[in-house]
This record gives structure tokens, sequence and C-alpha cells, in this order.
């Protein structure tokens, strides 16, 4: 994945009028925003183009805030991720940050709070460990999904010797020591759970 010089935030809300307004503070603010009402696609952005923050609504039909959070962690760890949230208490909130969101924030939203908020999560990546070469981020990408270094030499076509090497330097590149450590970045023990969940042992 290439990684751009203008920094993009893509917006998930089921609702468009909704969705729509949220990408328009962002513009009017001067933050390249791109909406999305279908967390698939939202996805398979991530996977293509690339986001520097995701903002996703707490509850969508099929696949809520969390859910999309855990499937887009998975294809970028380090991606964070501003869950918004009609519900306000304290129970959403443990439940968001323990799935890996940076913050949440409530509806509806205060223009001027929500870009405080986004402004500084923006300047939070500037020091994020995310220039991995593109194989280095597919290794880490299928190692968070449970993958040995085996498998990913099959799928990606390469020596497990050359795998191990990819995999190191992702790791150290984002200071990570082992396997527990990339759960964490990713977002801890929900996304363990997830994993268990879809049949994926630790590597």
């Amino acid at each position: 994945m290439v990684r751009k010089t203008e920094k993009v935030i893509f917006v998930v809300d089921d609702e468009p009028k909704v969705c729509e307004a949220v990408c328009d503070t962002l513009r009017e603010s001067s933050v390249a925003a791109r909406c999305f009402t279908d967390p698939a696609k939202c996805l398979e952005g991530i996977c293509s183009d690339g986001c520097d923050l995701l903002i996703a609504d707490l509850k969508m039909p099929g696949i809520d805030g969390i859910e999309l959070m855990l499937q887009a962690k998975l294809l970028v760890p380090w991606l964070p991720v501003l869950i918004i949230t009609g519900c306000g208490d304290v129970a959403t909130a443990v439940k968001a940050a323990h799935a890996g969101a940076v913050d949440f924030i409530e509806k509806p939203l205060v223009k001027d709070d929500f870009i405080e908020k986004v402004r500084s999560l923006l300047i939070s990546t500037d020091n994020a460990p995310v220039h991995l070469t593109k194989t280095e981020a597919s290794v880490l990408r299928l190692v968070a999904q449970g993958r040995s270094n085996s498998e990913i030499a099959r799928l990606l076509h390469r020596s497990r010797r050359t795998i191990e090497l990819h995999r190191s330097h992702a790791m150290s590149k984002l200071g990570l020591h082992d396997f527990t450590d990339l759960l964490r970045l990713i977002g801890g023990v929900e996304v363990a759970e997830y994993l268990a969940a879809n049949g994926q042992e630790q590597p």
C-alpha cells in the first residue's frame, strides 16, 4: 500500500444523509474525506487506497462499528478508529476501547469539538510506524489473521525463511516483540476472541 501525502479520512454510516453531513463538516475544515454507507466497500477502499483515520458509526445493520473496526485492523493494525455513538454510556465507551478504538464521540456532533478531536488524531498518526513495504504489510496482515509462517509462505509464494525475515522487519518497525503485542496494537482481547471465533489460532 502506497502512503499518500494528503491524509484522508474514511467515514462510515449506513444513513447517507448523516454520512454526507459528517464528510461535509470535515471538508469545510480542509480535511479530505470519503463517505461510505456500506462497510464492505470501506474495507475494499482500505485495501486498495488506504486511509489515515476511520470514523465509524457504532450501530449499523450487518457489520456494525465494532465489527468493522476489527476487520479494518486485521488489514491495517495501526489504523486509528474513532467511533460515533448515540448511546454515550460507559459500557459503549469500554466496548469501543477494548475493540481498539482510540476514542468515541457522541451524537449529535458538536462541530468544533469534533474537528478538534479529528485534527488531534491525525497529528498522532504523524508518528505512527506505518512505513512498511507492501510485502511486509501483507505478511503482518496474515500474521494478524492467525496464519503460520509456513501458511504465509505458501500464500505469498515465498520461502518460509523469506517470510520470517519480512515478519521480523515488520514487527521491528512497529516496535512489537511478539504476537501478543500485535494483538494489543490491533485491539486487545476482543480481537483475540474474534480470531478464535473464526477458528484461527495464535501462530
